[in-house]
């Protein structure tokens, strides 16, 4: 009796368990195929009056709206419909509760954002925020609750079984905090570079860390007549340099140039900002109109406005500047016992754990990656500010005049602006608080300076080209000035090897058009692997001729059908052990006799070999049906059009400014982060192929290419 008993258990629990696989994958199966809905009318919102969104082919809506409260409500409504995951990742991510969601794995990603007083800088940035501001987040914010609760829900949510919590002004904040902390250089850059000080000295330290590479400056301050030495020639850094730096080169492109160099009689602008790349992508399309405010571009998922892109009068791009950002400091003898606070961790199917943290109103304490406790002072702390009311106002801007008072006011991390207006002129400015410290986050401070305060420099003395119809700017991350220039600004510019090939690709032709300008951002000269290819062919001559002509023959083009290019790319592995570099100082071991061993030849095509995956979050564990579509090698870290594994450029864009409608932009995947749409992945060829897509601007155009029509009413 007993043992039938526990049969029937058993088959109990068996079938309640296969019933909930069961369901389990029926729920996956069906949030798969869900996305938000296009078209309809939507009512019951807290709306002042009807919203009109017209959906083009790709699914970039086009908002149109009576004020800016609805305006914004309704960004908050699209965004959140298109990308909801997207954003509750991120906002978990930045305020380190990963661990809530995938427990104990997370734990020390938490821990080390936590380290950070993100929550504390969001909250007084919310305090000090102006009304319109505030109004403005509180808009966008009811608008995603609105989403949450009437769109279906992704199909990441089912797969990990939990539902989101409702979206609030302070998150949209920590979202910027988190692009914030992805491209300032920190405390463990600092360490690298003070271990080196501390080793050898200032010798050491400029040997190991350059400002740039003198052979390949090009700073757009003097001009596309001041690029690069005349002659050619290398820098010998050694290789130590390059493998102690621990982050991967960053990178962005931007490049204008006024009417008197157009063939179209209007300024033209380019940008191509590069960061990691992965499915969704980092970056949604929309097109914002209400009374008084009409911008279209691109915004980060979870943000509110245009961040990059255009309004009726300008267009602006931009690029990291690269400089230091913050001061590094030893901790005194004895801290402040009441500067210490516990952080609690919620760990799910774990329990909580706590950990220790030290800040004080002036500085916050972090552990290096290799172990030393320090002390951070940076403004974005101790000053902080909403850098969003910025892009608002370029947004609304009428000139380059408009923009660079705004640019003034700028308090984000420091970038490279390129602006231009229907006026044809076009502007450079740097742009964003670079503290004046004498140090340029060299290495450490010691102890006896934690009391010192590093002002920002003036506006006045920030690198600048007035705006001019004659002007040709660009910038790509690289030492913007030239001789002469007062300040340091920054411990190492990333190389200029992009902005040498764009001020070169500039100085070739004498007028430009949109065509031209799309065809530079998918340029694929690699000047460093050229470089090495030449270096290394006389090696095999013997061993390997077919290798060896093959090296002395290619073009540096980092090309899909280039089987050179492959072969490079072996070489560039071996000799640093797969390390990304900043600078090309393998030449100098090259030149000293290193040792190759000659790669397969012949090699693989490129776009074989150097293909990149674009993954989703979830690929972490193994989850691969999200992922996107592959993009075949082309380009490297130093091209124009960069592209490698798990970074390339997250947009490509080009504006003939004024008539908006030309030009374009076009994403690497789509516009919607749910695979059961038709635009998760549907800009893909487009990308690859290097076509430029209309965005729909002016009224006849967005009504002409509506593909769907939706309504939200109150």
């Amino acid at each position: 009796m007993r043992k039938t008993l526990l049969l029937r258990a058993a088959a109990a629990l068996v079938t309640i368990g296969v019933a909930a696989i069961a369901a389990f994958a029926i729920d996956v199966a069906v949030g798969l195929r869900a996305h938000a809905r296009y078209s309809g009318t939507i009512s019951g919102l807290e709306l002042h009056r009807p919203v009109s969104i017209l959906r083009d082919a790709r699914g970039v809506p086009h908002i149109g709206a009576s004020d800016e409260h609805d305006l914004f409500f309704a960004q908050g409504y699209v965004e959140a419909s298109d990308r909801l995951f997207q954003m509750d990742l991120q906002r978990r991510f930045i305020e380190g509760t990963l661990a809530e969601v995938f427990g104990k794995a997370a734990l020390d990603s938490d821990r080390t954002e936590r380290a950070v007083p993100v929550r504390a800088i969001v909250l007084a940035q919310w305090q000090g925020l102006d009304a319109r501001s505030r109004a403005m987040l509180q808009a966008f914010s009811a608008g995603a609750n609105a989403a949450m609760q009437r769109e279906p829900l992704p199909v990441e949510f089912h797969i990990l079984a939990y539902r989101p919590q409702p979206w609030r002004p302070y998150d949209t904040l920590a979202i910027g905090m988190a692009e914030v902390l992805d491209l300032i250089d920190d405390w463990n850059d600092v360490a690298g570079r003070d271990a080196a000080f501390r080793k050898g000295g200032m010798g050491l330290l400029d040997a190991l860390y350059p400002l740039s590479d003198p052979c390949y400056d090009a700073p757009v301050t003097s001009g596309l007549n001041g690029i690069g030495p005349g002659k050619p020639c290398r820098l010998r850094a050694p290789l130590p340099s390059i493998l102690a730096h621990r982050r991967a080169p960053v990178g962005s492109n931007e490049w204008a140039a006024g009417a008197a160099r157009s063939a179209t009689g209007r300024a033209l602008l380019a940008n191509d900002p590069h960061l990691g790349l992965s499915i969704p992508g980092v970056w949604y399309m929309a097109d914002l109109r209400a009374p008084g405010f009409h911008a279209a571009g691109v915004t980060l998922a979870g943000v509110p406005t245009i961040l990059l892109g255009h309004n009726e009068r300008i267009a602006w791009g931009m690029t990291d500047a690269t400089v230091a950002s913050l001061s590094v400091f030893e901790p005194p003898a004895r801290l402040d016992a009441n500067g210490w606070r516990t952080e609690t961790f919620a760990v799910r199917f774990g329990g909580r754990v706590t950990q220790r943290y030290y800040s004080t109103p002036s500085a916050f304490g972090v552990t290096t990656d290799g172990g030393r406790f320090v002390l951070v002072r940076w403004r974005a702390y101790e000053r902080p500010s909403f850098a969003g009311t910025t892009f608002y106002d370029l947004d609304r801007a009428r000139s380059i005049d408009d923009a660079l008072r705004a640019l003034q006011r700028y308090e984000g991390p420091a970038h490279n602006f390129a602006v231009a207006d229907t006026s044809g002129r076009v502007a450079y400015a740097m742009a964003g608080p670079v503290p004046n410290d004498p140090l340029w986050a060299r290495r450490f401070h010691p102890a006896a300076d934690v009391s010192r305060s590093y002002e920002p420099l003036p506006w006045s003395t920030m690198p600048k080209v007035a705006p001019s119809r004659d002007a040709v700017v660009w910038t790509a991350n690289n030492r913007v000035y030239g001789n002469g220039y007062a300040y340091r600004l920054s411990p190492q510019f990333s190389p200029p090897y992009r902005a040498y090939r764009i001020a070169a690709l500039l100085r070739a032709q004498s007028k430009y058009d949109v065509d031209y300008f799309a065809r530079m951002q998918m340029d694929a000269l690699s000047l460093p692997e050229l470089e090495l290819a030449r270096a290394a062919a006389p090696q095999f001559r013997q061993s390997d001729p077919a290798l060896a002509d093959a090296l002395t023959q290619w073009n540096g083009a980092m090309t899909g059908d280039s089987q050179a290019a492959t072969a490079v790319a072996g070489l560039r592995a071996q000799l640093t052990g797969g390390h990304k570099l900043r600078m090309p100082s393998v030449l100098a071991d090259v030149a000293q006799g290193a040792e190759l061993h000659a790669p397969a030849w012949p090699a693989e095509r490129w776009d074989v070999a150097g293909a990149v995956p674009v993954q989703h979050k979830l690929s972490l564990l193994g989850i691969e049906f999200l992922n996107g579509a592959t993009l075949p090698g082309y380009g490297d870290d130093y091209t124009v059009h960069v592209q490698y594994r798990g970074y390339s450029q997250s947009f490509r864009a080009v504006w003939d400014v004024g008539n908006w409608d030309a030009g374009g932009m076009t994403l690497p995947q789509g516009e919607s982060g749910e695979p059961g749409s038709n635009h998760y992945t549907d800009q893909a060829a487009a990308w690859i192929a290097g076509r430029l897509l209309p965005l729909p601007f002016s009224d006849s155009a967005v009504q002409r290419t509506a593909v769907d029509r939706e309504m939200l009413t109150p």
